[in-house]
């Protein structure tokens, strides 16, 4: 209780043969009880979820602080990982340093949703 800021890395990664559904099924059950135990001792708390996909997670747990009378908005989604990668991959095509590369992710947690922005980072955009 007293907290301002709770982090909740949680969840299974997907496995071979799981599909999308699957792992929102399984971490949705994972974030759901981490959640109902953050409404319960630290109700005014913001949420930051990093729990995939994170499209899906957010709305069903900002949904169950509605029903529990909480501020929905204090639940967030964050995506921070789909970002490393992203860099990642651009560090190992163009060999340029980490630290300098920042490739905006939008959209959702899926092949078809989400969206890296090569063009808006210097050394993503000169990837042929």
């Amino acid at each position: 209780s007293g907290c301002h800021l709770v982090l909740v890395p949680a969840g299974v990664p997907r496995k071979p043969g799981m599909d999308r559904a699957d792992l929102l099924k399984v971490n949705i059950g994972i974030a759901q009880g981490i959640i109902e135990a953050c409404a319960k001792h630290c109700p005014d708390a913001i949420l930051g979820l990093i729990v995939n996909p994170v499209n899906s997670v957010v709305p069903a747990m900002a949904e169950l602080y509605r029903q529990k009378g909480l501020d929905a908005s204090k639940i967030c989604g964050v995506t921070t990982l789909d970002g490393v990668r992203a860099n990642k991959f651009v560090h190992e095509i163009t060999g340029a340093p980490l630290n300098t590369i920042d490739v905006p992710v939008i959209g959702g947690h899926a092949g078809a949703t989400i969206l890296p922005l090569f063009s808006q980072d210097k050394a993503a955009s000169s990837i042929p």
